[in-house]
């Protein structure tokens, strides 16, 4: 944290912000996530070893710190032109609060029950900030990718915060599937699904963000995702660094187009957004290092998402 603000140009005041967040965030996970001895499942009625289970939980969506959530929310829909805050990417659109995550305890029963639960009920474009380098029960999660494919569902998955190659390193959850179907001759990866990179606000070498995972195979494109402004409950507003803004703002270009174009398919809008996201041809600093490389080599694109442009791109393909 403190050597991605201040590489950034942020102030003291921001980073004593981002340092506050950061120990309440691994404060929870040491306290609760990581804690052998902390059993809330069984509170809840969680059966650990019941994979298939769907009956368990508690209704509450906002959880004791709704900030994270909130802030995701606001980049993909906060109300536009109203004087107040900031434009959310998409206009006219409707979000699905589902809390899948709590204190950095995820789990991979968790995150399959709530790709299914969005899908049950409506939902067009599902985003996921959030992610782990463990994968207890794969199978499970690539069940629900599956099934979101079925119901014509969009996928958005933030690649990390490591500066880490998703090619040689795993992030979970993702899109390749753990097993390929009846004789291993079903598809190797999910073609509903998109892999988010971030990017910074500064050109040249350091264009993409510090902390941010790539994978010239793994990740698919980069999007904005440093000292992003967006809400924060108590009807506030924060500054938010991480792949985790990065992925909100690529599943508001994928709301918008589903919105004025409800005739493509999830497929057909992953690929809009892919084909008119904008090349950048210059050598940049390899996350984590001061390595140069070309930027092409951090994600299958070498492109970072432009909503105009996929817009436009949407047009001209609806009259085709």
């Amino acid at each position: 944290i403190l050597s991605n603000v201040l590489s950034q140009g942020g102030t003291v005041a921001e980073l004593e912000e981002q340092l506050d967040g950061a120990i309440e965030y691994f404060s929870n996970s040491l306290n609760y996530g990581y804690n052998p001895d902390y059993d809330p499942r069984s509170i809840v009625g969680d059966d650990y070893s019941n994979v298939k289970e769907r009956g368990y939980g508690n209704n509450d969506a906002e959880g004791p710190d709704a900030s994270h959530g909130t802030h995701v929310a606001g980049i993909i829909a906060a109300i536009r032109n109203n004087n107040i805050g900031i434009d959310g990417v998409a206009d006219h659109v409707r979000i699905m609060s589902v809390r899948a995550v709590p204190d950095g305890d995820e789990r991979d029963k968790d995150v399959a029950n709530a790709i299914i639960y969005a899908v049950d009920n409506g939902a067009k474009v599902i985003n996921m900030s959030f992610g782990k380098g463990y994968a207890w029960n794969k199978e499970a999660v690539d069940k629900a990718v599956k099934y979101a494919r079925k119901h014509d569902v969009l996928l958005v998955h933030a690649a990390g915060n490591s500066s880490q190659n998703n090619d040689e390193t795993d992030n979970f959850p993702n899109d390749t599937y753990a097993k390929r179907g009846f004789l291993g001759l079903g598809p190797k990866q999910a073609d509903n699904w998109l892999e988010i990179g971030a990017l910074s606000w500064k050109k040249g070498e350091d264009a993409p963000a510090t902390f941010s995972n790539y994978g010239k195979k793994s990740v698919d494109v980069f999007s904005p995702g440093v000292d992003i402004y967006s809400c924060v409950p108590q009807s506030d507003y924060a500054t938010f660094s991480g792949t985790s803004m990065a992925s909100p703002a690529t599943a508001g270009v994928a709301a918008l187009i589903r919105a004025y174009y409800p005739e493509f398919t999830a497929q057909e809008v992953r690929q809009i957004i892919l084909d008119s996201a904008i090349p950048q041809n210059y050598k940049v600093k390899k996350p984590g290092s001061d390595e140069l490389v070309d930027f092409s080599e951090l994600c299958a694109t070498g492109a970072i998402v432009n909503a105009y442009k996929a817009l436009q791109l949407a047009e001209e393909r609806s009259k085709k």
